[in-house]
């Protein structure tokens, strides 16, 4: 039996992401031309949202995320963290290089976990930090997620510069690159973000935010072939994190 559903709370939820997907601000006309929800409606919702905290209002008259918003998300990203560490971990012990656990934040990926490999050469990647979407395994990985034209719109806000002479940089090769991973189940970072270093990440299904395993080290231990030995039990990772994730909700 399906849940029973209450529109107003449906409706203020999805303003809400549509906020973060909009790069977190947005004007009311914005608003109502991504949600389709007439303009009245929308204003009422935003009100309520303003008088709770969850949304602000801006000087310029745009909508954007609120304090509540992120206490809400710094718990989230905590439960998810502190439940990822041990198969994080199991990763590292049979891996050896550094793994973790990414979630999209507006335009962006977060890192939300992290287990770091044992090795004196290994990638730092603090938690809590954020990367563009476009040059990274994370982000690819979550880019796959997303319709092509929202894809589109994200690189449009963002722009595609390149961090290495390996980033890809124009429209129709990251759609390229993106079909790839959708066929393969794999995202590849070689080189992109970090001369030298190879990155291999995995999209987590099912949740209700769009997020990504990855494994990453020096170009030379992470191989192109060793990423196809690691995808497979990467992917069956990614798995069971989704719906760890989803059965403690």
């Amino acid at each position: 039996m399906a849940p029973e559903r209450v529109q107003s709370v449906d409706r203020a939820f999805s303003l809400l992401e549509h906020l973060a997907d909009g790069g977190g601000s947005l004007t009311l006309s914005e608003l109502a031309a991504r949600s389709a929800l007439p303009m009245p409606t929308i204003h009422r919702l935003m009100r309520s949202l303003v008088h709770q905290g969850y949304v602000r209002q801006e000087p310029s008259r745009r909508y954007a995320m609120g304090p509540r918003m992120i206490r809400l998300g710094d718990a989230a990203s905590r439960m998810l963290g502190s439940w990822a560490t041990p198969r994080l971990q199991a990763l590292v012990d049979q891996f050896g290089e550094t793994t973790n656990v990414a979630m999209r934040d507006g335009d962006a990926a977060v890192y939300v976990a992290q287990v770091p490999s044992p090795r004196s050469m290994r990638m730092f990647t603090e938690v809590g930090h954020s990367v563009m979407l476009h040059c990274t395994g994370v982000g690819k990985a979550i880019l796959s997620m997303l319709p092509d034209e929202e894809v589109i719109a994200i690189v449009a806000r963002t722009g595609m510069p390149a961090r290495t002479e390996h980033t890809i940089t124009e429209v129709d090769p990251l759609a390229t690159a993106l079909a790839e991973v959708r066929s393969r189940g794999y995202a590849l970072d070689d080189g992109e973000q970090e001369l030298g270093v190879r990155c291999v990440a995995v999209p987590m299904p099912g949740l209700p935010f769009a997020a990504a395993l990855s494994v990453s080290g020096p170009s030379s231990r992470v191989t192109v072939q060793q990423t196809g030995v690691m995808a497979p039990v990467m992917q069956r990772t990614a798995e069971q994190l989704s719906e760890g994730f989803l059965a403690g909700l």
